[in-house]
């Protein structure tokens, strides 16, 4: 058995015709080489295995459903240890602008994926469909068929929107933690401010976020505006204070920073249901309605 240091070598060759498109699995990339031009951008696709690649004299390790970008003028020596499976797919630009496709907007971040990463993580899921396509497209590679460029291309565009899947998944985890956070640190400040801070725009300062941004992130975690939440707090602390039987009402407005006693009676009356009196009275908290 060969060693982890016993790489099986891929030699890159310039060639004066080439088609725009190639695909192969790393085995017969291996054993055969590749004839490939400067000008092309290569995705190696990991389906199976662990190990390690060698780009340019640079060791990286390497996993099952991943995805290796290399962008033109990168690869000069590439070579993989033993037992990894996959495929070498690479294309030029312009397959990507043949006919009647153009330049869509789905390319662009493709693109721009190439000068920001070498690595690419795929989920179980669209990895599965992203090998299905894979095979889809050795097939179609190796019959020489009519058509068979404009099938290619097709296929691989759709190869590309799963990645671009992926890559939407990326961006917005980061996006959903930014927002868990500010969902996180809004509820414990208003657990310490809700006294003299009764307006969303009180805490949007504090957490650096527009009004309407931290109630688009406060509703769509939690199902209420950040206003709600706001009055909600203000109205339980009130209700508790309501039932004991030293506190007036009077009392219990100044506590929460209400110094007009008729705007205080009415926002109890709205949260409550009922007068604060009446409340106080019946001695019981009920649920909110506002």
């Amino acid at each position: 058995m060969k060693q982890f240091n016993d790489f099986a070598p891929i030699h890159v060759e310039k060639a004066s015709c080439c088609l725009p498109f190639k695909i192969h699995t790393i085995e017969w990339i291996s054993e055969n080489g590749i004839d490939l031009p400067n000008d092309y951008f290569m995705l190696i696709w990991i389906a199976a295995g662990s190990g390690y690649y060698k780009l340019n004299l640079q060791k990286e390790a390497v996993d099952t459903n991943q995805l290796l970008l290399i962008k033109p003028g990168q690869l000069h020596d590439l070579k993989f240890s033993n037992g990894l499976q996959g495929y070498i797919i690479s294309f030029t630009e312009s397959f990507l602008d043949i006919d009647d496709y153009g330049r869509e907007p789905l390319y662009s971040p493709i693109f721009q994926m190439f000068s920001q990463t070498q690595i690419v993580a795929i989920n179980s899921e669209l990895a599965d469909d992203m090998n299905d396509i894979t095979e889809i497209m050795l097939k179609e590679y190796s019959r020489h068929n009519l058509y068979r460029t404009e099938i290619l291309k097709r296929y691989f565009k759709i190869f590309l929107i799963y990645l671009s899947r992926q890559l939407e998944s990326m961006e917005q985890a980061p996006k959903q933690s930014r927002n868990t956070a500010i969902l996180h640190n809004f509820m414990a400040l208003l657990d310490k401010h809700f006294r003299e801070c009764k307006m969303v725009s009180d805490y949007a300062d504090r957490l650096s976020v527009t009004p309407n941004y931290l109630n688009e992130v406060v509703k769509k975690l939690t199902g209420q505006s950040a206003g709600y939440h706001i009055r909600q707090r203000v109205a339980t602390e009130a209700k508790r204070q309501a039932i004991h039987p030293d506190n007036c009402m009077k009392k219990v407005a100044y506590d929460l920073g209400f110094y007009d006693m008729a705007h205080f009676s009415k926002f109890f009356k709205n949260a409550a249901g009922i007068s604060f009196s009446d409340f106080k009275k019946r001695g019981t908290i009920l649920q909110p309605v506002f």
